[in-house]
């Protein structure tokens, strides 16, 4: 992944000096449960566990020669031992190391998601709880629809941000696991306990019934669940991005001193970064796709998948940590023009409550058809004519309402009263697993 989209942290997590570390350690866990079963000497997993890190340029000049990353990895880590490096790699296969400790390193990263997928929870409830009553037009279709809050259509964000946390972790819990079963799964060479002992050790699950490999579908899953988080940002973005049009003028993303908006027009204040998030989340939408393709490998195992994996797994990781991280930093500095929004209500002409009246004439005994036609009537000439809908329904003759019961259909707060309940729902929820 380029720098421009790296985080340190993730970064650190996908290194290759950590990816090696992490081989290393799976390599020295097998070795010390062979010596605790009395198959290889203690003196041997004892001189693995204290000997260096495997060096990224030594690796790499040898896997120059070898043309195999893993058979390279055991020949400079074995050499470097000072005793018993033959016991290295003892009973292994190469997808023994490879997958077990990519299902730790997924774990790693997995957690630092869930980390970054709560802290952005908490910044949208934050914010939804301080504009609960901040009123303004809701839209469908792009077009005025009725009154709503600035709070309730950030409750729905904070809400599938929940919803999401939740997928990642049952995501992480399908991919954080390895196997220590051999060349076609039948630990022919290496006995269950020495699997278990390993990934326990590791802090991740087995997988219960593998091939050469660990099964791809629990890579796809959180390739998907990374997608589905890509594009929950996207929804937000989008909202962020509508609101911010000039014409509309709601909402804008906070603006540095020292920023500017365009190399030519000195005026602009654009959107960049929900721009930003908008295309991340088509780039994590295709490693999803990517994920599923590997799914179907051949027979025990092909490596088909592995060359996807190398770019997939490594930068959707880094590309979701940043997406979110940098919508929890718009959330948080986001700037909400009320006045703007009381504007463009007023600028409806009351038209968004339309059916507030509506729903008055039926209470009244007026048929349902009969009270939409007077509505709809009034509603398209006042909409035509500049007129304002409460003083054309006021004048016209068939609305059979008093002045107080049509002021009614006019209030905001008619169309608040129940919202309460959703900020109640959002107070109480609790991400598990943090």
């Amino acid at each position: 992944m380029i720098e421009r989209y790296t985080l340190p942290e993730m970064a650190a997590v996908w290194s290759e000096a950590h990816k090696l570390a992490v081989w290393k350690e799976v390599e020295t866990l097998v070795l010390e449960a062979w010596a605790e079963q009395g198959v290889a000497p203690g003196e041997a997993a004892a001189a693995l566990r204290r000997a260096p890190e495997v060096d990224v340029v030594a690796w790499k000049q040898r896997e120059a020669e070898t043309h195999h990353d893993i058979a390279a990895f055991v020949d400079v880590l074995a050499a470097s031992v000072d005793t018993g490096g033959e016991w290295v790699h003892y009973g292994l296969t190469s997808s023994d190391v490879l997958d077990t400790a990519q299902g730790t390193i997924l774990a790693e990263a997995s957690d630092l998601l869930l980390g970054r997928v709560a802290a952005l929870f908490e910044t949208v409830r934050t914010r939804a709880m301080e504009h609960a009553g901040t009123v303004m037009v809701g839209r469908t279709h792009g077009i005025w629809a009725e009154p709503t809050s600035f709070g309730l259509k950030l409750a729905t964000w904070a809400f599938e941000m929940a919803r999401n946390h939740t997928r990642l972790l049952r995501a992480r819990e399908a991919v954080a696991v390895g196997k220590v079963s051999g060349a076609v799964g039948t630990y022919a060479h290496t006995p269950p306990l020495i699997e278990e002992t390993v990934c326990r050790r590791l802090g991740i699950g087995v997988e219960p019934a593998s091939s050469q490999v660990v099964h791809r579908d629990r890579h796809a899953e959180l390739l998907s669940t990374l997608a589905l988080i890509g594009s929950s940002l996207e929804r937000f973005a989008t909202e962020i991005r509508h609101l911010q049009r000039s014409e509309v003028g709601e909402v804008s993303e906070s603006f540095g001193a020292g920023q500017k908006g365009s190399s030519a027009m000195p005026h602009k204040r654009n959107p960049i970064a929900s721009e930003n998030i908008t295309g991340v989340s088509r780039l994590l939408r295709g490693y999803a796709g990517a994920g599923l393709e590997d799914i179907a490998l051949w027979h025990e195992r092909d490596i088909s998948h592995s060359s996807v994996e190398r770019v997939a797994l490594p930068d959707a990781c880094l590309l979701t940590d940043y997406a979110v991280e940098r919508m929890n930093r718009l959330v948080a500095g986001m700037m909400v023009d009320t006045d703007r929004m009381q504007a463009n209500l007023e600028a409806t002409r009351g038209l968004v409550y339309s059916q507030a009246v509506l729903l008055a004439l039926v209470e009244r005994g007026m048929t349902r058809d009969d009270a939409y036609r007077i509505v709809q009537r009034n509603a398209m000439a006042a909409w035509a004519e500049g007129d304002r809908l409460h003083d054309r329904l006021a004048a016209d003759p068939e609305v059979t309402l008093d002045q107080e019961t049509l002021a009614r259909c006019f209030s905001t707060e008619r169309f608040l009263a129940n919202t309460a309940v959703v900020f109640d729902r959002l107070a109480a929820v609790e991400l598990l697993g943090r």
